[in-house]
């Protein structure tokens, strides 16, 4: 369609309909520029011709400032680091750890084991810990603890404070024996204890917790549950000391016979032999 315009007090056309809304998109016509075309009754501003109109609505939206969005709300401070409790964790495990083994050595002298050829037998001690890592996963799946960790307030769960399932407390404990505490073995328990503190310390997470996905928590300690521990802590180095001393120094003298002079044998070390009426 053609129009005319009135442009510095003078008619200008007729230019076509899409040169004047290319015009007022550039912004070389206003709305208030007077236009006519064929059919209108007298001249008008071009954002009162219907033909115009919606150009001039579309500039105005675009040129209307956005409304503000309100302020976002601070953004919550990054969680704080998770606690390993190293120390409580360290003492719980070799808790348990002495608790099964003066148990076991107990058990091996009530069943009138070989206890001298038990401590010589290498496959023997590398595995006599595996017995306690299966009662330790029963134990995390049906109540999340252990003695050691229950009297020391700790408890294992998932990230959500569920239970374990049996394969979940497996998992664990297949990695807690491997790469935790080494089968309990010397040397290679100390190794592992080191580098689980290592790798606590990168990961804010021990290992085998990191890589489960699993979480301690702690409670405060409590006076009572403490002094248990310490009883049966000495209570199980004892046993332990009962039964097996008497054999271990017997085992040394053979290999080194000038130490029964300078350590002489301790009557009090050892138990009863089985059958006998000492």
């Amino acid at each position: 369609m053609d129009i005319w315009i009135i442009r510095d007090g003078e008619k200008v056309g007729p230019i076509h309909d899409f040169e004047a809304r290319r015009s007022i998109e550039s912004g070389e016509l206003s709305a208030t520029t007077l236009a006519w075309h064929e059919g209108l009754p007298s001249w008008k501003p071009l954002a009162e011709i219907d033909l115009f109109s919606r150009e001039f609505e579309l500039i105005k939206r675009t040129s209307e400032p956005a409304e503000e969005s309100p302020p976002a709300e601070n953004p919550p401070p990054p969680p704080l680091p998770r606690q390993v409790f190293y120390l409580r964790r360290f003492c719980a495990r070799w808790l348990d750890l002495f608790l099964y083994s003066g148990l076991w050595w107990l058990g091996m002298w009530g069943a009138g084991q070989d206890i001298e050829g038990t401590l010589l037998n290498p496959w023997i001690m590398f595995l006599r810990y595996i017995p306690w890592f299966v009662i330790e996963i029963l134990l995390l799946q049906h109540f999340g603890t252990t003695p050691g960790k229950w009297l020391l307030g700790l408890r294992v769960t998932n990230q959500d404070g569920s239970l374990m399932n049996l394969a979940e407390s497996t998992q664990r404990a297949t990695r807690v024996m491997f790469t935790g505490v080494g089968f309990g073995w010397e040397l290679l328990a100390v190794f592992c204890q080191a580098l689980s503190v290592f790798t606590a310390s990168r990961l804010g997470n021990t290992l085998w917790d990191h890589a489960g996905g699993h979480q301690v928590t702690a409670t405060p300690l409590v006076p009572a549950r403490m002094l248990a521990l310490i009883c049966l802590f000495v209570g199980s180095v004892i046993l332990q000391t009962l039964v097996v001393s008497p054999h271990t120094y017997r085992i040394w003298i053979r290999q080194v016979p000038a130490m029964k002079e300078m350590v002489p044998e301790n009557p009090l070390w050892q138990l009863p032999e089985r059958g006998s009426k000492r």
